[in-house]
């Protein structure tokens, strides 16, 4: 999951970056309004948590605007701001859900579980290939009904492919799912991963499109 932090204040976008990539979200963190929206132009997100009191472009031009062009992603509000106006105008803007700091990190935690599984409509929630079953927001996956253990980032590369079923993923596509700017990635990650991934659904499970990318098998 690829979540965007657009947070000015430093104390709290590193504490929040921290937090949220012990929880093995891949998180891109911009500092003002207008990069948060160009952010938003150029990459794919599952969630944006968005602070209001912004430089440049305060936080609820953003929501605004965001929705304006039509754009889906779920929108948690975290900000100081607790009057009940503010309230009803960040979720008449759009925002699914509102967070007061500060904040207890579990509540956190648990309204961005919450808005990820919204976010998926019901047809998408368990997601079936082959005798695998995945729930997507859940994080929970079986093959042929036995449990399979699958840590944070490779439950990320299954799902980027599970997303595109018979399209081919790209090695820098899959580093997108699973890192954020800033994250040190090595060459050979990616290919470890798929490596684990067929050790656990066999090796013709996950096709390999040489100097392309990665594919599921035909269903």
């Amino acid at each position: 999951m690829r979540l965007l932090l657009i947070e000015d204040d430093p104390m709290i976008g590193e504490s929040m970056e921290e937090v949220l990539r012990k929880e093995n979200y891949a998180v891109d963190w911009v500092r003002d309004g207008d990069n948060g929206l160009l952010a938003l132009r150029q990459n794919v997100y599952d969630l944006l948590l968005l602070d209001l009191g912004l430089p440049k472009k305060q936080g609820m031009q953003v929501l605004r605007q965001y929705r304006a062009h039509g754009g889906g992603v779920p929108v948690l509000i975290v900000t100081a701001r607790d009057a009940t106006a503010s309230r009803v105008e960040g979720l008449d803007a759009g925002a699914d859900d509102y967070l007061v700091k500060p904040f207890d990190v579990d509540e956190l935690l648990a309204r961005i579980r919450a808005l990820l599984r919204r976010g998926k409509a019901p047809n998408q929630a368990v997601v079936s290939h082959r005798g695998l079953q995945v729930d997507m927001a859940g994080h929970i996956a079986s093959f042929n009904g036995v449990p399979l253990h699958l840590p944070a980032r490779e439950f990320a590369v299954l799902r980027a492919l599970l997303d595109a079923p018979g399209s081919v993923v790209s090695k820098s596509q899959l580093e997108e799912r699973i890192y954020g700017w800033g994250e040190e990635i090595e060459s050979n990650t990616i290919d470890v991963y798929i490596h684990h991934l067929r050790k656990k659904l066999g090796t013709g499970f996950i096709q390999n499109i040489r100097g392309v990318g990665y594919k599921l098998a035909a269903a």
